[in-house]
């Protein structure tokens, strides 16, 4: 793993903090071998912003967006889920708070998921690596019921 892995930061998106039942999956439109792909929407942390100024501003482009921010899932390194060889990305679950989601850039359709229902939201066809983020966000709600 690279000792200094790109910070990318994305969010779990629920219909509420407090009581959730549906998650938000977005399906990637890139790079090739990703489209077509059920992911977290979010993104890359720019140069001078925190990860969290990033993630707000993602969401806002990706989706059109603002969000409240609900706990980090946790991940098994301290800078989040390892993506690649080369970046790692961090997990928050959130709520929209204004707006309405609607896919903007990076995604072709959004789906509202029922979260008690994990084989479907299983067979949606994610990204590899944001499958154990899936997995750890269902067991962290579990947990939580």
């Amino acid at each position: 793993m690279n000792p200094n892995p790109r910070q990318i930061v994305g969010a779990a998106i629920v219909d509420s903090l407090a009581q959730p039942t549906l998650l938000l999956a977005a399906r990637r439109t890139a790079p090739e071998q990703f489209a077509g792909m059920w992911e977290f929407p979010g993104g890359k942390v720019d140069p001078g912003e925190s990860d969290l100024q990033a993630l707000h501003r993602e969401l806002r482009e990706e989706l059109g967006v603002d969000v409240r921010l609900g706990s980090e899932i946790e991940a098994p390194t301290e800078n989040g889920w390892p993506l690649n060889e080369h970046a790692v990305m961090r997990v928050w679950v959130a709520e929209v708070s204004q707006g309405t989601p609607a896919a903007l850039q990076d995604h072709d359709l959004l789906r509202w998921m029922p979260l008690e229902d994990a084989t479907q939201l299983g067979e949606l066809g994610w990204i590899p690596a944001d499958r154990p983020i899936l997995d750890a966000l269902l067991q962290a709600l579990t947990v939580r019921r």
